[in-house]
């Protein structure tokens, strides 16, 4: 265990050196620059504003002042928050992401086990046919799209939820929604065809030879085996929705990182862009390295090396 956990920290290492390497670069190549606007700075301005963030410098000397500020934690100065650093601003707007996020995995999988067992238990029926069309219309249907109908229904036509604000618990139900529907409606799909393909194994059959009811057959045993292919995806899934859907936070205008990242993107505000970006990638680090030691728990017949 000790030797898996050292090798994956290598290995999150790695991939967290070539990401900021290889955002670092896409940044510098891209036409145009973080000063740039519609009303033009004199040139005066643009060399006082390079020179204070050190980008009058050649880019191979940027480039190791960047990696020498992220391995001590700090992801330099915003940009456009001119108060505001970058570590600052993550540290204030990741806790609202990843709420946010949490409560979408959780809403996620209490409606994706369910319609899953439904859909598989009673397959090729009504009941089936009912769960994959709700579920291919909650993959097919994008969350700006919901998101701004549950906005129209709910909070506008309806009056019984108001929108626009994150204070309480009841202001987190639209977007959990709007965020965990089409990873719910995925999952849902995935555990049917997972459970459909386990329930024709050998020992599922044994298990029916022996007079155990089907709901039995399919909770205690087919379902354990099922969920390999579903913990696969809930690793980048999770950190996906962890570090919040910058689509969903706009739309609900929530205080998270999505609002900062949006801006970032169109403001060329290169720490910020990194910052998030790399926040990203170690989530998605962490959340793998937990799906591989989950693989032996679920299935004792798998051994992560």
């Amino acid at each position: 265990m000790i030797s898996l956990l050292f090798k994956r920290l290598l290995h999150g290492l790695l991939v967290l050196w070539v990401v900021a390497t290889l955002t670092f670069l896409l940044l510098r190549i891209a036409p145009g620059g973080p000063f740039d606007s519609e009303r033009k700075l004199p040139p005066e301005v643009i060399a006082n504003l390079e020179a204070k963030y050190h980008l009058d410098e050649p880019v191979w000397q940027q480039y190791f002042r960047y990696l020498s500020a992220i391995a001590r934690g700090d992801f330099g100065p915003s940009y456009k928050y001119l108060d505001r650093g970058v570590s600052e601003i993550i540290a204030d707007t990741l806790p609202t992401s990843a709420l946010l996020g949490g409560l979408a995995i959780l809403f996620a999988l209490l409606l994706a086990f369910p319609a899953g067992l439904l859909a598989a238990y009673f397959r090729n029926s009504l009941i089936d046919r009912l769960c994959m069309f709700v579920a291919t219309l909650g993959i097919s249907l994008p969350n700006f799209l919901l998101g701004a109908f549950l906005i129209w229904l709910v909070a506008l036509q309806l009056g019984w939820l108001q929108v626009g604000r994150w204070d309480d618990g009841l202001s987190a139900i639209l977007p959990t929604i709007t965020l965990g529907a089409a990873p719910a409606a995925y999952l849902a799909a995935l555990l049917r065809s997972t459970l459909i393909e386990t329930l024709g194994e050998d020992f599922v059959r044994t298990a029916r030879a022996k007079g155990l009811q089907e709901s039995i057959v399919l909770v205690k045993h087919a379902l354990r085996h099922s969920l390999i292919p579903v913990l696969t995806v809930m690793g980048p899934l999770a950190a996906a929705l962890l570090t919040g859907s910058f689509v969903v936070e706009y739309v609900f205008a929530i205080p998270g990182m999505g609002r900062f990242f949006i801006t970032a993107v169109t403001d060329r505000d290169y720490p910020l862009i990194m910052g998030v970006t790399l926040v990203y990638t170690a989530l998605l680090v962490c959340t793998n390295l937990l799906v591989d030691l989950l693989y032996g728990y679920v299935d004792p017949r798998i051994r992560v090396q």
